[in-house]
């Protein structure tokens, strides 16, 4: 996916996490491991949130591999000890298709 098709599906997946009671802390953060999409918190709770569009959910569920999960996950752990971040936490996908956007909670389960 082209990085300008990255960014607007980024962009749509914020609008849909503010507009589902979500505050959007940090985009976009990197590590050596990988990069973040989105770090949004809700209820006291800090979501770690990977992007992915596609033209179904099946194609772009499929994009989130164990290889990017690992670098989701050592990126977040980073991100946590960096900002000495203690509480809980969520590693979550947002899925934008041409109709809809969903969210997926707990893709690490």
């Amino acid at each position: 996916m082209s990085r300008a098709k990255g960014n607007i599906a980024e962009d749509k997946a914020c609008s849909y996490l503010l507009e589902n009671g979500y505050e959007i802390v940090e985009r976009n953060v990197y590590s050596r491991f990988g990069e973040i999409d989105i770090i949004a918190s809700k209820d006291e709770v800090l979501h770690f949130v990977e992007v992915k569009s596609g033209e179904s959910y099946e194609l772009a569920i499929q994009n989130i591999t164990p290889s990017k999960l690992s670098k989701l996950i050592k990126t977040a752990n980073v991100y946590m000890k960096k900002n000495g971040y203690s509480g809980d936490y969520s590693f979550d996908a947002v899925v934008v298709l041409p109709q809809t956007i969903e969210i997926v909670e707990n893709i690490t389960l």
